[in-house]
């Protein structure tokens, strides 16, 4: 398994492929992202099967791909649509996955990207204060 690997397994990811989550990920896996933090595969398969079954669609673009000798780090864009999000509308979010593998499975994956992109500017109210904040600091 490289990252290689696991941009192309990210590319086709749906509801349908989540049984291959054992193969790309170690049984002690650490998961993180803006919202999460897991520790193992039970864990992480419990986090992308709730995940699909509350998501009208989450579709994973791969930019580029970066490897070193422990893993690596893959830039993409997610189309996520979810019927509480934007109306039901598809929100487009840039991230960063920085991976580390161990017994040639996924031991380490970290996620970075903007919370508010992906919901805060999508909840009516806030949306438009964190839009705002963002102009007022010269972000958008």
């Amino acid at each position: 398994m490289d990252v290689h690997e696991v941009a192309a397994f990210y590319q086709r990811l749906d509801k349908t492929t989540l049984s291959e989550l054992k193969q790309i990920y170690h049984p002690n896996i650490e998961f993180q992202d803006a919202a999460h933090r897991l520790v193992g595969l039970d864990a992480l398969q419990h986090y992308f099967e709730e995940l699909y079954r509350n998501v009208n669609q989450c579709r994973f673009h791969i930019m580029e791909v970066f490897t070193h000798p422990e893993g690596g780090m893959i830039t993409w864009e997610m189309e996520l649509s979810h019927p509480k999000l934007n109306r039901g509308h598809s929100v487009t979010v840039c991230g960063v996955s920085h991976l580390k593998f161990a017994e040639g499975k996924v031991i380490y994956h970290r996620d970075y990207f903007d919370m508010g992109e992906m919901v805060y500017e999508h909840i009516p109210l806030l949306g438009h204060l964190v839009r705002a904040t963002k102009q007022r600091l010269g972000q958008s």
